[in-house]
């Protein structure tokens, strides 16, 4: 029987999405001890769980796969330029599958804790089925957009329908043919589904509260001919996703905005508002994101496109955002949405002027009326960032919890470390650069420094890495700075940490989880921790940092 004060594992990984996935490989090929955990019935993390009609990558597809095998890239074959959710649980599995990684992952293993035992150098993990795990290293690939949250209307379990959020969606068939439906909500999500189901269900009513600008997502097949041509360009394509802000295809326009006639600039947005993806986001000037004239002027002109898709003019302006300029807030991409709005079976009510009082035994009900339903989605959005950390009872030194230390806005040094608790590591945490980026090609760069990391520690006899705290706090306060520059810095967003479902996550309480410097920036900036022996973080080789402790010092990020 192993002692209960040695670890049972070298390392945990917590969470069976993209992250994890990699993260558990790169373990693997280390050679550690290693397994993960993940809550779900299988791994897939948003992919296994988003199962709603019309969810799939706005990232295109060839760039979103792993790029760490020259083999996996040459077999897969991509057929939609963004691809769809089952597609995307196929390929992760195909992935597990080719690695040989399922030996390493149980599931249905919900972490409820996580606590750091500072006599023994070890974490041990409470799992929801009532066993303890313990190990060396605790590794947090948990989901960004993991914790769906629903919205706090009475009577909700009233209601002798189906109801469900989006992230909840039934993975039998829900008959849509002949319902009358309610989606709450016209965030990334909601755009999504309202224009994957207008077309299939008898009647759809979509409640809104603040409108989002949103782009035509141009989707197309990937044919045999063009994958085979991606395929020789994988590097070049890579390259590129590595030196663009957002770790995209998509490189901005580096011409200054007002060095470029107003007729120019409208050609401009012509050509990329019928480009696929982000283009129109991410290829356009880059004073949309910082300076309020150019971003207004470009709002006004998304406006019109709007306005030239959406055949009712009071239906039109009701779509339109007064609160925020367009790439403000994540930017949703849409298929037909617009135009959605022009069947007779679709109709738009505005709760912010007619909320809604009460979920009833039929339907809803607002301010101005009843409403019956067969179905009703809730597309109400997620905890973003820390949601899933929220949700374990992680406690680091002193039993400090991380809730707690976080309550206010998190603070990290790099988005990966964390003061206070030893050996605890997160590929793509708050203030991270996978944050605000193209997801894989983020936490591809947070898995592979979190892995050298433990590399480098085993190879030179470290058993405890935390992060100095004075270099937690010029981190977050570099993060911070960072937003004064942004217009996101004014917007309800999840980039800000607002959300109104969940307690103290209002307007006007700001978070900085995001960090604004983009991916070159980032990685340049982790790079040098590296190249400076890990500087910021205290390196032991026993479990008190008094005994032996060999400390690196931290400079201005």
């Amino acid at each position: 029987m192993r002692n209960r004060n040695e670890p049972g594992y070298e390392v945990i990984v917590i969470g069976g999405g993209v992250a994890g996935i990699y993260q558990i490989k790169r373990l693997a090929d280390l050679g550690v001890r290693a397994m993960l955990l993940e809550a779900a019935p299988d791994l897939g993390g948003t992919w296994y769980w988003n199962r709603y009609p019309g969810a799939r990558f706005d990232s295109e597809s060839y760039t979103y796969g792993y790029s760490f095998s020259k083999e996996l890239l040459n077999e897969w074959h991509w057929k939609e330029r963004f691809s769809g959710q089952p597609e995307n649980l196929r390929y992760l599995n195909y992935v597990a599958e080719k690695f040989d990684l399922r030996k390493y992952m149980q599931f249905n293993a919900k972490v409820e804790a996580a606590h750091y035992d500072e006599s023994h150098n070890l974490w041990r993990l409470k799992i929801a089925d009532g066993r303890e795990v313990t190990c060396r290293f605790v590794i947090m690939a948990l989901g960004l957009l993991s914790i769906p949250t629903l919205p706090r209307f009475e009577g909700m379990n009233s209601f002798k329908g189906r109801s469900f959020h989006t992230f909840y969606w039934p993975q039998e068939s829900v008959e849509l043919a002949g319902k009358k439906v309610a989606v709450i909500g016209t965030g990334a999500t909601g755009i999504q589904v309202i224009g994957e189901i207008a077309d299939k269900v008898s009647e759809l009513t979509v409640f809104q509260r603040r409108p989002n600008w949103s782009a035509p997502l141009n989707n197309g097949p990937i044919s045999q001919a063009e994958m085979a041509d991606i395929r020789t360009r994988y590097d070049e394509i890579f390259a590129t996703c590595a030196r663009t802000p957002g770790g995209f295809e998509h490189e901005p326009d580096r011409r200054g905005f007002y060095e470029v006639s107003r007729e120019e600039r409208l050609k401009l947005w012509d050509q990329l508002y019928d480009q696929p993806g982000f283009a129109i986001w991410l290829r356009n000037f880059r004073e949309i994101f910082t300076n309020e004239e150019a971003n207004a002027e470009f709002s006004e002109y998304i406006a019109g496109r709007i306005r030239r898709r959406v055949k009712d003019p009071v239906v039109a302006e009701k779509l339109i955002p007064r609160d925020h300029g367009f790439g403000v807030q994540r930017v949703p991409m849409e298929t037909h949405y617009f135009e959605v709005y022009n069947r007779p079976n679709v109709h738009l009510v505005d709760i912010s002027e007619t909320p809604i009082v009460r979920v009833t035994e039929t339907g809803l009900r607002t301010t101005e009326r009843d409403y019956g339903f067969d179905i009703i989605v809730y597309a109400t959005g997620f905890d973003a960032i820390t949601g899933g950390f929220d949700r374990i009872d992680i406690r680091g030194v002193d039993g400090e919890t991380l809730r707690d230390k976080w309550k206010d806005g998190p603070s990290t040094f790099l988005g990966m470390l964390v003061h206070g608790f030893p050996n605890l590591l997160m590929p793509a945490g708050p203030q991270s650069g996978s944050a605000s980026t193209n997801y894989p090609r983020g936490i591809e760069t947070g898995v592979n420094w979190c892995a050298d990391l433990l590399k480098h520690m085993s190879e030179h006899g470290y058993m405890r890495a935390e992060a100095t705290r004075e270099a937690e706090e010029r981190w977050t306060a570099h993060v911070t700075q960072m937003y004064s520059t942004m217009l996101m810095r004014k917007a309800k967003s999840w980039f800000t940490g607002y959300n109104s479902n969940v307690a103290g996550h209002e307007y006007g309480r700001i978070r900085y989880f995001v960090y604004n410097g983009g991916v070159p920036k980032y990685v340049a900036r982790i790079t040098e921790v590296t190249q400076k022996g890990y500087e910021g973080i205290l390196l032991t080789a026993a479990a008190p940092a008094s005994s032996g402790a060999q400390e690196r010092g931290c400079s201005e990020p």
